[in-house]
């Protein structure tokens, strides 16, 4: 069995977990709790980051962009997540980029980062001035999620791709703390509740960290 070492709220592990569901891929999880650096894992990642594939006969593959790439060339019948024209894939990669990049950096570090991850990893007191900052980032991010929802049938184009996975998969995280101001940004708010919707989110939205439960409106499609 396909085997996906991952960390829970992590957006690049969700990204593949949506990825590999979106084509119909079965997988099993086995989550890895990176401050370990447990040996056996080091061998297979020795950067010591999730996510980590393990095909079954053995190939590994390591990190959220490559996997991902490595699923649209490994799988050429199943759903693609980067159609169309050669021009409509740079624009999804461009937006991937700007999600697991820039939205990372200013709004999922700042917020998911210093409010769960440092708890759950032993890693230090959060920082109130990158919460700060995550906070007001986020809103120029939904603004600019619901200047492409308006103009585009999905983010990238005419069809969901890997730019909906990765804005998504970021925001499902920030999300989970209730710390997404969606009142304030409705087509942003639409365009995720498309996202909702569809089967292969419903095991990321499932997920529940022990202790740490989600606000309620967390798997509801409809908010």
């Amino acid at each position: 069995m396909r085997l996906l070492y991952h960390l829970f709220l992590s957006p690049f592990c969700r990204k593949v977990r949506i990825a590999l569901a979106e084509k119909a891929l079965p997988f099993e999880l086995k989550n890895e709790n990176t401050a370990e650096r447990r040996a056996e894992f080091l061998r297979l990642n020795p950067a010591g980051e999730v996510p980590v594939l393990v095909e079954p006969d053995g190939a590994v593959v390591c990190g959220a962009g490559p996997i991902c790439e490595y699923l649209e060339e490994a799988f050429p019948d199943a759903v693609k997540l980067l159609p169309g024209s050669a021009a409509t894939r740079a624009e999804t990669r461009r937006l991937i980029e700007w999600f697991d990049g820039k939205f990372n950096r200013e709004v999922t570090q700042n917020l998911v980062g210093e409010k769960l991850m440092k708890r759950l990893l032993r890693a230090g007191e959060p920082d109130t001035t990158a919460i700060r900052a995550g906070q007001a980032n986020i809103r120029v991010h939904l603004d600019y999620i619901g200047w492409l929802a308006e103009r585009r049938n999905w983010l990238a184009g005419d069809e969901f791709s890997l730019a909906d996975v990765a804005a998504a998969a970021h925001l499902s995280c920030v999300d989970y703390l209730g710390d997404v101001p969606w009142d304030d940004f409705h087509p942003a708010r639409d365009w995720y509740a498309r996202i909702k919707s569809r089967r292969a989110f419903r095991a990321v939205l499932a997920d529940h960290i022990p202790g740490v439960p989600p606000p309620k409106h967390y798997a509801d499609p409809d908010f």
